[in-house]
């Protein structure tokens, strides 16, 4: 600075030099040489400390808690935490920072909301860039962004500093709010992924709902232990309804606290009316559920917004990449890139590689912004694309069963997810849950004829994975599909599969009942290869009830109307039993030659699934006659046909036979090791062939 005052004075130079920042109020005297940075706010602009307040009922958390502070302790200063729409994500990170020390950020605590719910209501990285630079200093603010920008990161480099930017809509918007300093944390909640700060070098923290003892915790803080004790069972109703999102149970908290003496089973009975359950989520004056789920939707785009519509009206607990292709009516490929906008907006999640969930509330806002004809169009798609699908693994899986014609509403184009027969059984036991989810869906939209193709279609995954209940369930609704459609045809399949399954589940009277049906219509229908079909269940419950010789006449009529017809593979079916049978009588050489004359007939047919049982029979009753080396080669050759097909249940029998054969040859070691192996496999199927299979061990010397 030069002085200025008497003239006759000499005048004096004060220089500033080296790397010197100087801001604010100054004072220098004579010369100030090297790296000297004085910072003092100007008089009236204090330290900003705008985070919002703690709200006074945030509950539980910790974990999510402790995943921040690991983030912030090993990432570069940015944090961006993401999630749907009411889930906490604004008072998760203010609990956070709040309980900061001071002393990590001296320098100022900025938060803005940047309003990006929606590309049109979001708020200009301009307009905060303004609030925040005149926070921090009285200069002159410039109107270009790039200079507001540039001022920033000044101004900043160098501090201490936390800058909370609360829903963000897009990278864009948030990066030009990232001060210039790396001692800064910077955290952005946005119900978007946000996946382009990972350039700017921002770690992820995905927020989920609350767990059901902390959304309990949460209504009770806000209304009252007493109220909660009055009626325990309600509460629960009421914190399960808003489904863990924090939003939900802090509305119905407030709706609760403006009615004190409001019954709260009456909240839980309006919250239990699906239609009813957003619009029943508001309170004057404060955001609504719906409101909040409106602004996300409000931003997808076209297509997107359809794909979610539909896919909310879908009854499935679990989708993927092709129930959202057929629900849509698109190709994988398209059904990915919406998929990916609609996690990227936090109204899909993704617990798993190519599988997808709704929150509850979420499917149910899904739900009432789509039509009653989009609604019946993406479930009938759905449906058919899975009957479609299950019949291709059907045909891979079981190339020798006989498998009726199907009917589409849709036709189908999207490949199958599975090219051998090990992958089609895969896929069907992954999705058994939503097949049977669309044949229930099917019956209730009066697809009869959908219900039993769909039954039908299954038959693989029964037969091969056991799942009884499921087996039997499908077969009842099938039966009665058929019997209202006025399928004949169809009703003999559900009558004979059904049957099938019940005797495997030890319901051996309802199995008779249900093939001598069998019998009655194919003998009405004059459909002999039926009626043997019905025979052969009927031998065969006979036989699983231990009634021998009434089995066996059964069987041999079986056999002479199948030769009769020519329907080799039946005759081979029924030589399996009549060897089973030989076995149980203590006949090995005679149970031998049914089984050879099984495996050869099945082979020619060709079946492998059937030709392995009777070679796995075969070698049982070879072990039995006393050929154990070459009974036990046999046995173990059916066993690696099953393990390369998938089917637990005859590995486990398999592998129980193999037992039986060391067992007898007295060797006990090795009998263990074949049992625990089948116990293993069936224990979570068969509680049947559990039990037997631990009796079995039991009654083995200690080894």
């Amino acid at each position: 600075m030069t002085g200025h005052g008497d003239s006759s004075r000499k005048s004096v130079s004060n220089r500033i030099g080296g790397s010197a920042r100087l801001t604010g109020i100054t004072v220098q005297a004579g010369e100030v040489h090297g790296g000297v940075h004085v910072y003092q706010p100007p008089p009236g602009v204090p330290v900003p400390r705008q985070l919002l307040p703690v709200p006074p009922h945030f509950t539980d958390r910790e974990s999510d808690l402790a995943s921040l502070r690991e983030l912030s302790a090993n990432s570069a200063g940015l944090v961006v935490v993401t999630g749907a729409a009411g889930v906490g994500k604004t008072s998760l990170v203010t609990r956070w920072l709040r309980a900061r020390d001071d002393a990590d950020f001296p320098d100022g605590h900025f938060y803005a909301d940047l309003r990006g719910h929606t590309l049109e209501d979001a708020a200009r990285p301009s307009e905060i860039l303004g609030r925040f630079l005149r926070a921090l200093y009285p200069g002159p603010v410039p109107a270009d962004l790039a200079e507001q920008t540039a001022l920033w990161r000044s101004l900043t480099s160098g501090l201490r500093l936390v800058v909370m930017l609360d829903n963000v809509c897009t990278a864009a918007q948030a990066r030009p709010l990232l001060p210039g300093s790396q001692h800064c944390l910077v955290v952005v909640t946005s119900r978007r992924r946000l996946t382009g700060l990972r350039m700017d070098g921002a770690v992820f923290h995905s927020l989920d709902v609350l767990p059901p003892h902390a959304a309990e915790a949460l209504l009770t803080r806000a209304i009252g232990r007493d109220r909660v004790d009055d009626d325990p069972a309600a509460a629960r109703r009421v914190v399960a309804l808003c489904a863990g999102l924090p939003l939900a149970v802090c509305v119905a908290s407030a709706r609760l606290a403006a009615r004190p003496r409001q019954p709260l089973r009456a909240l839980a009975d309006a919250l239990a009316r699906p239609a009813d359950r957003l619009a029943v989520l508001r309170v004057d004056g404060e955001t609504a559920v719906r409101g909040a789920l409106d602004d996300s939707y409000e931003g997808l785009p076209a297509p997107a917004a359809r794909l979610y519509r539909r896919l909310g009206h879908l009854p499935l607990p679990e989708l993927d990449g092709a129930v959202a292709a057929a629900a849509g009516g698109h190709t994988f490929q398209e059904a990915d890139e919406l998929l990916d906008v609609l996690i990227e907006a936090n109204l899909l999640q993704e617990p798993g590689e190519d599988t997808y969930t709704f929150h509850d509330l979420v499917r149910l806002h899904a739900r009432q912004r789509g039509t009653e004809d989009e609604a019946l169009d993406a479930v009938r798609r759905v449906a058919d694309w899975y009957l479609a699908t299950a019949t291709e693994a059907e045909k891979l899986i079981t190339p020798a069963q006989f498998t009726l014609d199907r009917d589409h509403v849709h036709q189908p184009y999207l490949e199958p997810p599975f090219t051998d027969e090990s992958g089609a059984l895969r896929w069907l036991d992954r999705h058994r849950v939503n097949l049977m989810t669309v044949l229930r869906t099917a019956g209730a939209y009066g697809w009869h004829t959908l219900v039993w193709q769909c039954a039908d279609a299954m038959w693989p995954l029964f037969l091969k994975l056991r799942y009884y209940d499921l087996w039997i369930e499908a077969h009842e609704r099938g039966l009665a599909a058929a019997r209202l459609a006025g399928h004949a045809a169809a009703e003999r399949q559900m009558l004979n599969s059904g049957a099938i399954g019940l005797s495997a589940a030890r319901r051996i009277d309802e199995a008779i009942e249900w093939y001598g049906a069998s019998r009655a219509a194919a003998r009405l229908a004059g459909d002999r290869r039926d009626e043997g079909q019905a025979l052969l269940g009927i031998g065969a419950a006979h036989y699983e009830a231990g009634r021998l010789s009434e089995a066996i006449p059964h069987l041999d009529r079986a056999i002479a109307l199948w030769e009769e017809t020519g329907y080799a593979r039946g005759t081979g079916l029924a030589r399996i039993v009549l060897g089973e049978i030989a076995l149980a009588a203590g006949e090995p050489p005679l149970a031998v030659r049914h089984f050879e004359h099984a495996r050869t007939t099945l082979a020619a047919v060709p079946d492998p699934h059937d030709t392995a049982r009777a070679l796995a029979f075969l070698g049982r009753a070879r072990a039995r006659a006393g050929e154990y080396e070459s009974g036990t080669a046999q046995l173990l050759d059916a066993l690696e046909t099953f393990e390369r097909s998938g089917s637990v249940h005859w590995q486990a029998r398999t592998l129980e036979m193999l037992g039986q054969s060391a067992q007898d040859n007295g060797r006990t070691d090795v009998a263990r090791d074949h049992y625990r192996r089948s116990l293993d496999l069936c224990a979570s199927i068969a509680v049947e062939d559990a039990r037997r299979l631990g009796e079995r061990l039991a009654g083995l010397p200690p080894g």
